[in-house]
């Protein structure tokens, strides 16, 4: 797909090429970080990398976890790859049907998952910056695919992999609570694409991983590096949190945990001597579960109300960026892929078009965004087909303005028909531009596995099984007529999240 780079223009590259540490929190609300109005006692590290750069305003991401990470991977919209849908909604009748699917089941009878993951014909910002001789890694959660080797992280560019793959991690036991239809759990810890077994709380964990590579990194000044750095926290489940439970609640102290991990982080930034060639950025994925934690924005996780796609990001580089400043341009997500490549000296060419613009005029010299329209979801999502085009948004029938009444508290459709006319073509245009789904037919079989990846899982370890044989053992054996471990897929515009929306 890719016309590979020349090793000429690698080394030519490596030798001026920033570094980029690009760490990502996993459903924190807008209002949870101290500098947007949270508590700041919960995130005075954070607060300090926001003090030390730019805090961008108008910071767009998807709705929820898995297309927010292939929209920054390939640059581009999640409707474009059918990254709208997570993989594991391929085994939840509730989602299926809105596909007109129903649940799949192998040659054997068992109910399971039909595969999905990010297609790997995408040029991900892992390629793109390999290309020009970047170091490459990923700690963290990957939700791209966790089955066949093509959609794991080293299928996609990285050159280094630790953490795990798919959507929820138990945070010391390493396991996903239920890999739908299937009830029970899955282990999903690995470092480069094969089971490990640690002991740890999976934030620290993530950090110490990045703290070590940071450490190796220095050994070899002359070649840049790309980690990224996507925390499960403070995604559920949440039950066991190591420290701060005697002064917080579970989520608070979860928060403060990763708050400390960003610290961690960056200070090993600082400590190697590469805050002045590193750009390091803090993001999140999507809004919170609870509309208290995205105040004031309306919404929630799993919603196209600003709740649940406007999300905190900060960005520090010091040669470029002046320290405690924000910046009100649109941005989203699928811009960081062609930023990163622009600053990395890597080619913007490829073979799918991109949806993401080149930021650094406006990050680094306060020019206007080149943004003004995004695209949040169309039709064939699960979620309602909505736009943001200047200051207006249409989301499903309705349409609010932003500029005027950013927490959506008015819906002035009937006001502005030719508006809702103009978005509602738009819509139906991009639209069009979905691919084919295909017929789904490759299937995860066992259903249940042992552990993602097809490979380990052939060749699990005995250790592994008797850790998740007897985590399977406390899990509930049966569930009452219609009721499911997982949330069930939005009606409409909103989505009710109970406990740790897990």
């Amino acid at each position: 797909m890719i016309v590979p780079a020349k090793s000429s223009l690698a080394e030519d590259t490596a030798a001026t090429a920033p570094n980029i540490v690009l760490m990502l929190s996993d459903d924190m609300g807008w209002a949870e970080p101290g500098f947007n109005g949270g508590n700041p006692e919960l995130t005075p590290h954070i607060d300090s990398l926001a003090s030390q750069g730019v805090r961008l305003t108008q910071f767009y991401a998807h709705s929820v976890c898995a297309p927010t990470r292939g929209a920054l991977l390939s640059g581009r919209y999640a409707f474009r790859n059918w990254m709208d849908w997570r993989s594991e909604d391929f085994g939840k009748p509730s989602y299926l049907a809105k596909l007109n699917l129903t649940l799949a089941h192998n040659e054997r009878g068992e109910p399971t998952r039909r595969i999905h993951a990010l297609d790997s014909a995408e040029r991900t910002i892992a390629e793109a910056l390999s290309e020009v001789g970047y170091f490459t890694a990923i700690t963290g959660k990957w939700h791209c695919g966790e089955w066949l080797p093509e959609h794991l992280p080293m299928g996609q560019g990285f050159q280094h992999q630790y953490g795990h793959y798919a959507w929820g991690i138990d945070y010391n036991h390493y396991t996903i609570p239920h890999n739908a239809p299937a009830r029970f759990a899955v282990y999903d810890w690995h470092r480069n694409q094969q089971p490990l077994y640690e002991q740890g709380y999976t934030t620290d964990l993530i950090a110490n991983e990045v703290v070590r590579l940071l450490s190796d990194r220095s050994d070899q000044p002359d070649k840049p590096f790309f980690i990224y750095v996507p925390f499960n926290a403070v995604h559920g489940p949440i039950e066991e949190v190591p420290r701060y439970t005697d002064q917080y609640p579970a989520r608070q102290a979860a928060l403060k945990c990763l708050d400390d991990a960003v610290g961690r982080i960056v200070g090993a930034v600082d400590q190697h001597g590469f805050t002045d060639n590193t750009l390091v950025i803090f993001a999140n994925d999507n809004g919170g579960l609870t509309e208290e934690m995205n105040k004031p924005y309306r919404g929630t996780k799993n919603t196209t109300f600003e709740g649940g796609v406007r999300v905190p990001c900060v960005m520090r580089y010091p040669p470029k960026i002046k320290a405690d400043t924000t910046n009100d341009g649109m941005m989203h997500v699928v811009d960081l892929l062609p930023t990163f490549a622009t600053l990395a000296g890597a080619s913007l060419e490829q073979t799918l078009p991109l949806d993401g613009f080149n930021m650094l005029p406006t990050i680094f010299d306060g020019q206007p965004s080149p943004r003004t329209e995004i695209i949040f979801e169309v039709e064939g999502s699960v979620r309602l087909p909505t736009i943001r085009s200047g200051d207006f948004k249409l989301m499903g029938e309705m349409l609010f303005n932003i500029a005027e009444d950013p927490s959506e508290t008015t819906d002035v459709a009937a006001k502005h028909p030719q508006i809702v006319k103009q978005l509602t073509d738009k819509l139906a245009a991009a639209a069009k531009l979905r691919p084919p789904m295909g017929e789904k037919t490759l299937l995860m079989d066992p259903p249940l596995p042992y552990v993602y990846g097809q490979q380990e899982n052939a060749d699990a370890p005995q250790w592994l099984k008797d850790i998740v044989d007897r985590i399977r053992a406390t899990q509930p054996q049966s569930w009452p007529e219609g009721t499911t471990p997982w949330p069930q897929a939005p009606q409409g515009a909103t989505i009710l999240y109970t406990g740790d929306g897990r």
